[in-house]
């Protein structure tokens, strides 16, 4: 094809302006994230706890972040293991200054390992899924973005053996979802009353039609088919030979109290069927309270952390 001089112009203008363009420029991801949701919390005030946000390519925009750092990060030479908690439906900052404090005191006693323990925002009652229409992409986030901005941001050992996934009530199911379907990523998968372990959404923490409505609206588009695709019921059935195979320290936990047992009971039974090792625990004369169940299971002396991070005990414990 031969070109006229001014075509020639033309042409070789448009090279120039493709060359100056930004590198990558034309392949940014369009994210279709709503950026209205709480992907920023209020800061919580307590000690050992830092706010923080990144950018998330994910969200389009901002997201934040709490982590407790022990005593035993002030060593500038020391890197640590870091525990990833998981939030119930309600969004869960209220429930950081207790909780850090709860493991900064077990720390302290020598009754688990020294860790960084990371408060994930996964956004109110979004199931630690990536939605179907990608408005609210918390899987996503949580684990191709916040996971690396925590490795670059703080010492810690940044591989799977230094990493643990606990969370309470949906966090709990957040945990089992997503300790199982990555677990390249997490050592120790600790899941504490969790819910909501059926396929129809139709159990305890269900039962208030709004909620249950919100739920599979939100994350899931109406199709209960997406509900189930995403429920760690599924997710066991084929992530069980890995998790075998990879040697997963799994706990679950559950008060005998709880309105939530009889379901996270039939969790156990399944993974007991697909034979994935694990340990359950019913924790007496306790409901659906995160602080009753940690503090129950706090007198193992952080047994299921220390397995679970390849840890040895400490020595006055080891000679009991």
């Amino acid at each position: 094809m031969t070109l006229s001089m001014s075509e020639k112009s033309v042409f070789v203008a448009a090279c120039v302006v493709g060359l100056c363009m930004p590198p990558c420029a034309a392949q940014e991801p369009v994210t279709t994230a709503d950026r209205r949701l709480p992907w920023v919390t209020e800061a919580v005030d307590a000690p050992g706890v830092s706010f923080r946000t990144f950018d998330s390519r994910s969200a389009g925009g901002k997201v934040s972040y709490h982590a407790y750092t022990p005593a035993a990060y002030d060593d500038p030479a020391v890197r640590l293991p870091v525990l990833y908690w998981l939030h119930g439906t309600g969004g869960g900052v209220a429930g950081i200054r207790p909780l850090a404090e709860h493991f900064g005191d077990a720390m302290k006693a020598g009754r688990v390992p020294a860790m960084i323990v990371v408060f994930v925002n996964g956004l109110p009652a979004r199931l630690w899924a990536d939605s179907k229409d990608g408005a609210s992409p918390v899987e996503t986030v949580f684990i191709t973005e916040l996971i690396p901005e925590v490795d670059r941001s703080y010492r810690t050992i940044a591989t799977r053996e230094g990493r643990i996934i606990e969370g309470f009530s949906m966090g709990g199911y957040g945990a089992a979802r997503l300790g199982f379907k990555h677990p390249d990523r997490f050592a120790g998968v600790s899941i504490l009353a969790g819910g909501p372990f059926d396929l129809d959404l139709r159990g305890p923490r269900a039962r208030d039609p709004q909620l249950r409505e919100a739920l599979l609206r939100n994350v899931c588009g109406g199709d209960i088919g997406y509900f189930r695709e995403i429920s760690p019921l599924t997710i066991a059935r084929t992530a069980a030979a890995t998790l075998r195979e990879k040697g997963t320290t799994i706990r679950h936990a559950v008060g005998d109290r709880d309105n939530t047992r009889d379901l996270n009971h039939g969790f156990h039974e399944l993974m007991q069927e697909l034979g994935i090792p694990h340990e359950y625990v019913e924790v007496s004369d306790v409901g659906h309270d995160p602080r009753a169940v940690l503090a129950a299971l706090a007198s193992d002396h952080g047994a299921f952390y220390r397995r679970a991070l390849g840890t040895e005990p400490p020595e006055r414990l080891r000679k009991r």
